[in-house]
């Protein structure tokens, strides 16, 4: 890659040879800080979906009666929310991503929630845990060096993302009825 190309011009077959590439430049650079890696794997990710056009999506997101949860990304669909949870490792942040798939099943019955990880060993281990019901808001975890990474961009491409409707939190018959000052004097409410 030289110092002119963009994400765009970086040239892969599947999608986990995308997330290697830059996953692999990430952790060759001399100085880098931990603390952002999760912040560029995200990076990796968002761009990844834009080259293999599954738009719109959302980041950061925060869902309609779903409160005090702010997801890493929500492609909207008709059908469903699809929520991709972006964790570089592991340790005990699965149990997080499946509380916020909970969540967010709670309110849309039909939500997706996928797990995605460079953590090979610990997404074996997660994975294992929906089976057993020890998870249970979660639809899968998916192994970005992997060709699980390339199944999932291929479930999601066959799904068509539109943006979120706006919605009125309250439908009705509306009354409202303002009383008039007390020195008008209302008949009907007397």
């Amino acid at each position: 890659m030289t110092p002119n190309e963009t994400f765009c011009d970086v040239k892969y077959t599947y999608p986990h040879e995308y997330v290697k590439f830059y996953w692999d430049k990430y952790q060759a650079c001399e100085n880098k800080n931990n603390s952002i890696g999760g912040g560029y794997f995200e990076l990796v990710i968002y761009t990844l979906l834009y080259r293999e056009g599954i738009l719109p999506f959302y980041t950061q997101a925060k869902v309609a009666f779903v409160p005090n949860i702010e997801f890493d990304t929500i492609l909207y669909s008709k059908e469903r929310p699809v929520c991709l949870s972006l964790k570089t490792s592991l340790r005990e942040r699965y149990k997080q991503a499946d509380l916020e798939a909970i969540a967010l099943k709670y309110v849309h019955r039909k939500a997706q929630s996928y797990l995605l990880t460079l953590d090979a060993q610990e997404a074996r281990a997660t994975k294992a845990k929906i089976p057993e019901g020890l998870l249970i808001g979660l639809d899968d975890v998916i192994d970005c060096n992997t060709k699980q990474i390339d199944e999932l961009v291929t479930k999601l491409k066959s799904m068509k993302f539109c943006e979120s409707t706006k919605i009125d939190v309250v439908e009705g018959n509306l009354v409202n009825i303002h009383p008039t000052p007390k020195d008008k004097k209302m008949d009907k409410f007397q």
